[in-house]
């Protein structure tokens, strides 16, 4: 009597471990809505979500790639250029508004000039686009959600505002100095390219495409099943109510978020070339899409 062989057992092979760090903002939190809770899948892969503030990401990123995946602010791009690529999806643009500088007075851009001003970080966009609107001021750097309670304290005498502040500074009795998005689009014609996503070269292309594709996923996921996404990144949404966090996500996560466009590409070029020749970004910008 001929015994049939045990037919061989074979362990599948563990997902390949994707980690991803945004900041802990509404319109992150939105796009990254599916992944984060699993409404998007990707078989062999496995994504593990680290949030912190946006300052912290471009710094991080610069540690040799540390995340597989990072949101930065464009201004730090060309800062971690040799190590990552710019995807083409999870951007904010700011479509003729965006970061802008505050102050408990009524003031001209030009009172600008004598006073120092709270600014949330030297690798932020916002801090890009005040740099290139005037690169005189002096400024000082303090965590983002401290700049208002600063001003208001009188030890600035005007601030930078980002994320959720450009909706609810009125409410704390200050005055818009400039919107910056604003001056962009008036100076140059284009969107106000803020943040995106970097991912890292030494993935491989099949791996960057894959990742690419399950972000877009993601953000789709969001925009088709916005009661449920706006839900979950309300609680990432610092001092707005409901209508006010529709509001915020309504302006930096839509169709360009889903691709920049054309326009939107030129703009990102644009404004790092920009800041390479006003000798505020050291290096020559080399942006490269994933996709």
């Amino acid at each position: 009597m001929s015994l049939t062989p045990s037919a061989a057992v074979t362990t599948p092979a563990p997902p390949r471990e994707i980690s991803i760090a945004h900041s802990p903002d509404s319109d992150d939190a939105f796009m990254f809505y599916g992944l984060a809770t699993n409404k998007v899948r990707v078989p062999g892969y496995h994504f593990t979500h680290t949030l912190a503030d946006i300052e912290a990401l471009n710094r991080r990123a610069q540690e040799e790639a540390f995340f597989d995946v990072s949101a930065i602010s464009f201004h730090a791009y060309p800062y971690i250029q040799q190590n990552y690529m710019l995807m083409g999806c999870g951007g904010s643009v700011g479509e003729g508004y965006g970061p802008m500088v505050v102050s408990s007075k009524r003031l001209a851009p030009a009172d600008l000039d004598r006073m120092r001003i709270a600014v949330p970080g030297t690798l932020t966009t916002a801090y890009l686009a005040l740099k290139i609107f005037n690169p005189t001021l002096e400024t000082q750097t303090v965590p983002f959600d401290r700049i208002i309670p600063e001003i208001l304290a009188g030890n600035f005498g005007a601030g930078l505002i980002i994320h959720e502040g450009q909706l609810t500074y009125t409410s704390s009795g200050l005055y818009r100095v400039i919107d910056l998005g604003a001056w962009w689009r008036e100076t140059t014609g284009l969107v106000l390219p803020l943040g995106g996503n970097a991912i890292r070269r030494s993935l491989g292309a099949e791996t960057v495409r894959i990742v690419s594709k399950a972000l877009r996923d993601s953000i789709q996921h969001a925009l088709d099943h916005r009661e449920q996404a706006l839900e979950y990144a309300m609680q990432f949404a610092r001092d707005l109510d409901s209508g006010l966090a529709n509001q915020f996500v309504n302006m930096y996560v839509n169709d360009r978020t889903l691709d920049y466009g054309a326009d939107g590409r030129q703009a990102i070029r644009r404004l790092l070339e920009l800041g390479h020749e006003r000798g505020i970004i050291p290096m020559a910008p080399q942006v490269d899409f994933a996709d």
